[in-house]
């Protein structure tokens, strides 16, 4: 009970930030419910000028909610489906990933821009936009600032990627007949799930392949989700050993992302269960229940977000966020021509 009263002031305003900004993203595919949840929070926040009350429940969801997300997203991966259609984008999925990785790595260095959001946008940037930001951030123990951070740089980049890509594609020739290509593209250049759906869905509007290209783009993007899972244990495992080697105790069992397990048993409870003919659209709602909550959670991760501070901080992490989109995209086209996709 004490713990209800404690968190329902701030949990409160977080639905009621969310509910009208998961409408409005849905009107919006392009820039998304998250996206609008966060600017909204941010604006909110300036207004308050006492939050003392709400802080409990703000921090309840931008921390517990964004991992009950992570767990949901689980029940959209059927394993059998992925690793069936996966392997042709395999070798491409591994390598944007690294290639990203690697040059949030190399500016992070060069540039000293802050260890948290060098990792929140690579890991962004290569794996799934916000979900990936959401399952990092517990894991590195990141704030609700750089997560705003980092999920601003990406929303910026899925804007451009979902309006640039199809007419890039059209320029370098990609097939008109058939969605291979091009969703193998935007599945494995585009960052988030929304504008992997967006430019995929234009590509098929503009070409008349129905669904073709946007079935084969979701299918290279849930793929690319699975890595979630290595990268949230490896970073566990980095911090716990730097850590240690600054003197500091960090319980390893402590930081372990649990969450990520029960990510994975959602995943093959329902590969499981399709295998035993259970239709596919009985795991919709729990899909959809895991978008609003991470819709919540980043308003909650708004409320928390100086703006003014935001913006003054923001330059080198989109540098940061540009290169490692370049990179991506120049990856996936060289291996698509080397493989003979493209």
């Amino acid at each position: 009970m004490n713990f209800i009263q404690k968190m329902w002031k701030g949990f409160l305003l977080c639905l009621v930030i969310a509910i009208p900004s998961w409408i409005l993203g849905s009107y919006f595919p392009i820039i998304g419910g998250p996206v609008i949840a966060i600017l909204a929070g941010m604006v909110i926040t300036m207004f308050l000028k006492d939050k003392s009350q709400l802080e409990d429940g703000i921090k309840f969801t931008s921390k517990k909610i964004l991992q009950y997300a992570v767990i949901l997203l689980g029940f959209g991966l059927n394993l059998n489906v992925i690793l069936e259609t996966g392997k042709q984008s395999l070798p491409i999925i591994l390598a944007t990933i690294s290639v990203s990785l690697a040059i949030a790595f190399i500016l992070h260095k060069a540039m000293r821009i802050p260890g948290n959001i060098s990792t929140l946008v690579g890991v962004g940037s290569s794996i799934c936009g916000g979900s990936a930001i959401a399952a990092t951030a517990p894991v590195i123990d990141a704030d609700d600032e750089e997560v705003a951070q980092a999920i601003s740089v990406i929303f910026f980049f899925n804007v451009l990627a979902a309006i640039i890509f199809p007419h890039l594609g059209s320029l370098l020739g990609f097939s008109t007949t058939s969605g291979d290509a091009f969703g193998i593209f935007a599945g494995t250049a585009v960052n988030d799930t929304s504008s992997v759906t967006a430019a995929a869905s234009t590509w098929d509007n503009m070409w008349n392949l129905g669904s073709a290209t946007l079935d084969k783009a979701v299918t290279v993007k849930l793929t690319r989700t699975l890595a979630i899972i290595p990268i949230t244990l490896a970073l566990a495992l980095i911090r716990t050993k730097k850590s240690k080697k600054d003197g500091n105790k960090v319980d390893f069992k402590k930081i372990f992302p649990f969450f990520i397990l029960y990510f994975i048993l959602a995943s093959v409870i329902t590969t499981i269960a399709v295998n035993c003919n259970v239709p596919v659209s009985f795991f919709t709602p729990f899909k959809e229940f895991s978008k609003f909550l991470i819709v919540l959670a980043m308003a909650a991760i708004g409320l928390n977000t100086d703006i003014i501070k935001l913006i003054k901080t923001g330059g080198k992490p989109i540098i940061m966020g540009l290169c490692c989109w370049v990179g991506i995209t120049a990856v996936s086209l060289v291996l698509q021509s080397a493989m003979g996709i493209w």
